[in-house]
């Protein structure tokens, strides 16, 4: 049996690529007109990421994206600028963030047979992101201290706010790991969000696996049907 279903943000239900490379380029565009003789450029901006994350991999995406951006303003010289900077990344990145199309009719339908939920390691909040008023429950990391996923603690957060047991919640995400591999071990039935038609990992795998979220009520409704995949 199967009574909620919760969804990871960023790259499952939000497309959130052209919303960071929109901030990314108003970041470019307020460096320029700042230090007109600097020679940055948007790739530069893009890889300050990847340079940051290894080391800041558990902190939480805002820490992550300051860093990043005080990495980005160093090459200009703007290294005092960094909560204005910031703050207009944020502003644009979260205006420019919006739900994959296939992603409204879909939750429409899924909530007149489940409880949706949303939960995710990054800082998009729904209400920010066109996802207003669509979720009975909403799990963020660093939430009073709740760690990322795939950490047990946050599916079990989770599976708190849900409101019912493990085995009736199916987690749906883009993410092998964090998506798949992590709500598997801790008792959630998942689905993977494979939108690029990746090759599928060794080990543990999904209960199941879609291309669009548009195919999700089909796919629940077999899941009901058969008992979860083994480990």
């Amino acid at each position: 049996m199967l009574t909620a279903v919760v969804f990871d943000a960023d790259e499952t239900l939000l497309d959130l690529r052209p919303a960071v490379t929109g901030g990314l380029v108003t970041v470019l565009d307020e460096m320029r007109r700042r230090a007109p003789a600097a020679e940055v450029t948007l790739a530069e901006l893009e890889s300050d990421w990847a340079a940051v994350f290894g080391d800041l991999a558990a902190a939480p995406v805002v820490e992550i994206r300051r860093a990043a951006l005080a990495r980005s303003l160093a090459r200009a010289g703007l290294g005092n600028h960094l909560d204005e900077i910031a703050a207009l990344f944020f502003a644009r990145r979260f205006a420019l963030t919006r739900p994959f199309p296939d992603v409204p009719p879909a939750l429409k339908e899924l909530r007149s047979r489940y409880t949706l939920g949303f939960a995710t390691n990054g800082n998009s909040r729904a209400e920010r992101c066109g996802l207003a008023g669509e979720f009975a429950f909403e799990v963020y990391a660093h939430e009073n201290g709740l760690p990322k996923k795939p950490a047990p603690e946050f599916f079990a957060a989770v599976v708190a706010a849900a409101g019912v047991p493990a085995e009736q919640i199916v987690y749906v995400g883009d993410s092998w790991e964090h998506d798949v591999v992590a709500p598997r071990q801790v008792g959630l039935r998942s689905v993977w969000l494979n939108r690029a038609g990746l090759r599928r990992p060794r080990g543990i795998g999904p209960d199941a696996e879609v291309s669009t979220v548009a195919d999700l009520p089909t796919v629940l409704a077999e899941l009901m049907l058969r008992a979860p995949l083994a480990g």
